[in-house]
């Protein structure tokens, strides 16, 4: 397992993606949260196939805080069952690296 991770998770409202981004910064939980917009997500849920326009936020943190994070963007986010997921993050630049560190607790 890296020492870093990279979050994934969707929402469908840009100023909750901005909330959620900001109050997991000041928790310095995560280190940067980019926000893609206009992805459309088609999936299954309860028996249908549905097909949404959301965000995608792409978070960079630490895995030592991965559970501490999934707690948070759970108890922040609308969705019944949020889509978070961690992807290690094998290599970068060392001095990036060293600001994910620094930045998240």
């Amino acid at each position: 397992m890296s020492d870093y991770v990279l979050v994934l998770c969707t929402i469908n409202d840009y100023e909750k993606a901005k909330d959620i981004s900001r109050k997991l910064l000041e928790g310095k939980l995560i280190a940067c949260s980019n926000i893609v917009p206009n992805v459309t997500s088609i999936y299954r849920w309860e028996g249908e196939i549905c097909e949404d326009a959301e965000y995608l936020l792409l978070m960079k943190t630490k895995y030592a805080v991965f559970d501490i994070l999934k707690s948070k963007i759970t108890e922040l986010h609308p969705y019944d069952v949020p889509e978070i997921l961690a992807l290690d993050i094998k290599e970068g630049v060392e001095d990036y690296l060293n600001w994910v560190e620094e930045s998240v607790i």
